[in-house]
């Protein structure tokens, strides 16, 4: 195993370490440990790819620095020290169908990384995802569902959240949210960048679809108010 794998694999353990910590939270964490017990994460079915870097990395740096809470401090000196370990993505219309109306910000600065998944640079798996997501400060990311279960770990310090309403709530770092297949679901980013670990149990290749609601420009003319 090389010294990336090591790192990769190090990463991978941190994220479980507090899910397993956390069973209670949600019920998306134990679906989520079910999935990764059943899977062979053996050091000899590590992958091995190239990394891949980012025109975002000022701003995934960033992100990472502003991971403080003390509970998430495994997790946060793993991921700075496999950083430029990882293959970073954007979402080139990978997630969204053709011409979906994602809003300037996502398309702007949009970014994460696979450490189980189809196309992952941890371990390959066919019909589950395991990674870091990551958007830049001021944005709104606009309401959508999709057929996948979605489990996330917030890691930044504050996220605003909505799920099929009007009404927005915040979360803190370290706070689990889970979004059954097919709930809607929106988040907005205040002025430092949103990033976190995000699950999706099943259906990993199917469409995310945008929902429409009629206060998209009023949210992220508020959030370019917001002070430096």
């Amino acid at each position: 195993m090389t010294d990336k794998q090591r790192r990769i694999k190090a990463l991978i353990q941190s994220i479980v370490t507090y899910l397993k910590a956390h069973r209670a939270a949600t019920r998306g964490v134990d679906l989520t440990l079910d999935k990764l017990a059943a899977m062979d994460l053996s050091d000899e079915r590590l992958i091995d790819l190239p990394p891949q870097g980012t025109r975002h990395d000022e701003v995934l740096k960033n992100a990472i620095e502003g991971v403080v809470a003390p509970e998430l401090q495994d997790i946060a000196g793993c991921l700075k020290a496999a950083k430029d370990d990882l293959v970073w993505r954007e979402d080139n219309a990978q997630f969204y169908p053709p011409g979906a109306d994602l809003g300037e910000g996502y398309t702007k600065c949009n970014l994460h990384t696979l450490l189980i998944g189809p196309d992952a640079c941890g371990h390959h798996h066919p019909d589950f995802n395991l990674g870091i997501f990551m958007l830049g400060p001021r944005t709104l990311y606009r309401d959508h569902n999709h057929d996948a279960p979605e489990l996330y770990l917030n890691l930044s310090e504050k996220s605003g959240w909505r799920f099929g309403s009007r009404d927005w709530q915040d979360y803190p770092a370290g706070s689990l949210i889970w979004n059954a297949a097919g709930d809607p679901h929106a988040t907005r980013v205040y002025d430092q960048p949103f990033i976190s670990v995000f699950v999706w149990l099943e259906n990993v290749h199917s469409p995310c679809n945008v929902i429409h609601f009629d206060d998209w420009a009023e949210v992220e003319q508020d959030l370019s108010k917001q002070p430096d």
